[in-house]
């Protein structure tokens, strides 16, 4: 990805996946659309929408929060599946001092829609990138540089530590990996 040549998504609803590949259609310029969103989502009772999301509205590459209250101390960023297990992570554990924001396109990063999502959050503690692809293979190094530079402090990263295999082959390690990733990105210093 450089100077706006494609499109990244990794998108989180059934009307956010849509309204991506709408767009896509009807855009005047075209570009190349990447969408990594998992077979697992087509499963997934958590990932629904409703009529009314289908037919209204357009392909938001920011999904802020749901459950926004303005006073959270932590905001983790993440992008895809892992979104479903933060929020029961979240949900679970009674953390309402966690925002949860999904990044839909990761490139070109939507900086504008984050800037004014930032304005919202006044008493931030911290801000986590969550990703549940190792550390070298997901968004994570692509996009650090840039929040960085949006938010203007320093990012935590939860996420699998740096591998040279997409997967560890083992169900029970991915499980154990991924419960760890999703309790880092809410207790990680």
């Amino acid at each position: 990805c450089a100077e706006d040549n494609i499109q990244v998504a990794n998108c989180t609803t059934p009307a956010n996946f849509y309204h991506l590949l709408r767009r896509q259609a009807i855009r005047s310029i075209r570009k190349p659309l990447i969408v990594m969103t998992p077979k697992s989502l087509l499963r997934d009772k958590r990932c629904i929408s409703t009529m009314q999301d289908l037919y209204d509205g357009e392909f938001q590459e920011i999904l802020p929060d749901p459950d926004f209250k303005g006073e959270e101390k932590r905001l983790i960023l993440c992008s895809g599946k892992v979104y479903y297990d933060l929020a029961a992570y979240r949900d679970e554990h009674q953390r309402t001092d966690v925002s949860i924001v999904r990044v839909e396109q990761l490139y070109p990063l939507h900086k504008p829609k984050l800037e004014t999502l930032l304005k919202s959050y006044q008493q931030l503690d911290d801000i986590v990138w969550c990703q549940e692809e190792s550390e070298n293979n997901g968004a994570w190094l692509h996009l650090e540089p840039q929040l960085r530079r949006l938010f203007g402090k320093e990012l935590l990263y939860a996420g699998r530590d740096a591998s040279a295999s997409p997967a560890t082959g083992s169900l029970a390690i991915h499980q154990l990996e991924q419960a760890d990733l999703v309790q880092q990105a809410f207790n990680k210093k």
